[in-house]
């Protein structure tokens, strides 16, 4: 399941800024898989071609260190529960990504504003009070009748 920190995270585990963690600790070969091939088709628009080899439509051949912090975001919150990352890093064409990865494992992200996770129903643990919700209203309700932003 899907739960969000809404504010400032105070655990030693919090990584503020995923893209510079990527960079310097993320296994290259979470590359390889199909769940990190699809989010990064998707997201930036780029094919996996190696561990060492990202092709963009825009850039042309790329190291993975040139993803963008969003996609780079997506694969440590996939592939390291160890930690939790600043998914404030992700735009709005994650959501569907974190939503995805919530329903296979559990997982705990951190956000600094109120990512839009569409019109459907999904199943999101707010950590700062414990409520669960299933839709955008509910957590809209909550983050400003909890005020957690």
């Amino acid at each position: 399941m899907l739960h969000v920190f809404y504010g400032e995270y105070p655990r030693d585990n919090y990584i503020y800024d995923p893209d510079t963690y990527f960079n310097n600790q993320a296994k290259r070969t979470w590359l390889l898989d199909d769940r990190s091939r699809r989010m990064i088709l998707d997201v930036d628009k780029s094919e996996v071609v190696s561990e060492n080899l990202i092709q963009s439509s825009r850039l042309g051949p790329i190291p993975p260190q040139w993803l963008s912090g969003g996609v780079k975001t997506l694969i440590l919150i996939d592939h390291d529960q160890s930690h939790v990352f600043n998914a404030s890093a992700c735009g709005g064409n994650c959501a569907k990504w974190v939503l995805e990865i919530g329903k296979e494992k559990d997982i705990l992200i951190r956000l600094g504003y109120p990512m839009d996770f569409g019109v459907g129903t999904f199943d999101l643990f707010i950590e700062n009070n414990g409520h669960l919700v299933h839709n955008m209203k509910d957590l809209m309700n909550e983050i400003v009748d909890s005020n957690l932003l």
